[in-house]
C-alpha cells in the first residue's frame, strides 16, 4: 500500500531559514529593535504576518495595516533576493537519498509547506519533478499548528492521514502532523521536538532500514 509522506521546506529540505531571519532582521534593525537567532526560533513554522506580529510585540511597536504591508511586502522582496541564487547545492545533507530512496519504492511524495515561495525553490534546487503534490501557503488558509497543509497534501495523493508521514524542523509542524494523526518525524534537536514520535538531528541519519519500517 502507497503512503504519503509530507515533507516541510525550509529546514526540512533546504536551509532557507537563515534567508528569512536575514530579511526579518533587515526590516527589525529599521524599526530598532533587537531580533536575534533566539527570537527568530519563534518564527519557524509562522505564517508571514504572524512573524512580523511577534517581531513588532518584541519591539513594543505599534503599526497600521498599512504599515504592516508595506514592512511585509519589503521582508519578502529582501528574502527573493537571496533565492535567487539558489542551486541544488542548497538542498540539506542526506535529503536526496532519502527522496531516491522512496521514489524507487514508488510512494507518494508531497510537500507541506507555509511558504509561499516554494514551487521556485523546487525548481532551482532540481527537485520538483520526484514531487506528487504540492501544498504551499498559496494554497491554505490556516497555518501550523493547524494541520491544514499537511491533510490537503494526503488527499491530493489520496492517503489517508494515518497513512501518512510528516518530515518537519518546528514545533508548530510536529504539532500539525500530531493532531491530523500523522506520523511525525522531527528534523533537528531533540529538546526542541520532543513532541515528535521520531527525532533526528539531519536526514543523514535516516537509513533505509528505518524507512523500510515506515513502509510497513
Amino acid at each position: 500500500m502507497k503512503k504519503a509522506f509530507i515533507f516541510d521546506l525550509d529546514g526540512v529540505i533546504v536551509d532557507t531559514a537563515k534567508y528569512h531571519f536575514l530579511a526579518w532582521q533587515k526590516i527589525a534593525q529599521e524599526l530598532h529593535i533587537d531580533f536575534t537567532h533566539e527570537h527568530n526560533e519563534m518564527l519557524k513554522g509562522v505564517s508571514r504576518v504572524r512573524s512580523l506580529d511577534i517581531i513588532l510585540e518584541l519591539g513594543n511597536v505599534q503599526a497600521t495595516s498599512e504599515q504592516k504591508a508595506v514592512w511585509l511586502h519589503q521582508k519578502n522582496e529582501e528574502y527573493l533576493s537571496y533565492l535567487v541564487h539558489m542551486d541544488a547545492s542548497e538542498l540539506l545533507p542526506g535529503i536526496l537519498p532519502v527522496l531516491h530512496f522512496l521514489k524507487e519504492k514508488g510512494q507518494f511524495i508531497a510537500l507541506g509547506s507555509a511558504s509561499k515561495n516554494a514551487r521556485p525553490i523546487l525548481e532551482k534546487t532540481g527537485i520538483m519533478p520526484m514531487f506528487d503534490a504540492i501544498v504551499d501557503g498559496n494554497d491554505v488558509t490556516n497555518a501550523k499548528p493547524d494541520p491544514e497543509v499537511f491533510i490537503q497534501a494526503a488527499q491530493k495523493v489520496g492517503v489517508s492521514n494515518e497513512n501518512s508521514i510528516v518530515f518537519e524542523d518546528s514545533v508548530a509542524g510536529i504539532q500539525a502532523a500530531n493532531i491530523a494523526h500523522m506520523t511525525s518525524i522531527g528534523i533537528g534537536e531533540a529538546a526542541i521536538l520532543h513532541e515528535a514520535q521520531f527525532i533526528f538531528n539531519n536526514f543523514t541519519e535516516i537509513n533505509e532500514t528505518f524507512l523500510e519500517s515506515l513502509l510497513n
